[in-house]
């Protein structure tokens, strides 16, 4: 790659670095797979900006994450079955805007985010992946149909009932009770709706 290509992949690539790294430790579930998971997408991203078209590199970026987690994730499945690092409920959400100044209404906001975090954390990756793309970072229908390889419509019908799971999540955390019965019903699945 010669200096002009390697100045175009700095500016239209690296500015997607923070929804990269969101994305994968999402996907990931700690901060350090991600790590991971990152370093390898962008090295990829950069042996394969030859063939980028120059149009949306977001996508393009966050679809080489999501690739990049599979393949490590399914070389890590077939070594020995793994589960979720158990620092992920450490790991921080995006900072909320318009933080109320109130020390009371901070920490009952803070408490909603680490209640959000954990019923997210719960729910199988098929889900959770359509819940990142697009409630954090607020990619369209077809961009997140592009990153996953699912039609548009699938991604439609995942939202809708990955929301659902989410919200019968936080209802169970908030009565103290856990895991639902019928998200252990998908995450047996794989993940499947």
């Amino acid at each position: 790659m010669d200096a002009s290509e390697r100045r175009r992949f700095d500016a239209l690539v690296l500015p997607h670095l923070d929804a990269a790294h969101n994305l994968a430790r999402w996907l990931c579930g700690g901060a350090s797979d991600a790590d991971d998971v990152v370093q390898e997408a962008f090295l990829r991203a950069f042996r394969l900006f030859a063939s980028f078209r120059g149009e949306r590199p977001r996508p393009w970026l966050l679809a080489i994450v999501r690739n990049t987690w599979f393949t490590m994730y399914q070389q890590r499945r077939s070594a020995a079955e793994t589960g979720y690092d158990d620092n992920a409920a450490d790991a921080e959400l995006p900072a909320w805007h318009g933080m109320p100044a109130d020390p009371e209404q901070v920490l009952l906001r803070e408490e909603d985010v680490r209640l959000v975090h954990a019923a997210l954390e719960r729910l199988p990756v098929a889900f959770r992946e359509v819940i990142v793309l697009r409630e954090l970072e607020d990619l369209h229908y077809r961009d997140i149909a592009r990153i996953v390889d699912i039609p548009a419509g699938t991604v439609m019908s995942r939202l809708a009932r990955g929301r659902r799971m989410l919200a019968a999540e936080i209802v169970l955390l908030r009565e103290g009770q856990g895991a639902g019965a019928w998200v252990g019903d998908v995450r047996e699945r794989g993940g499947r709706p």
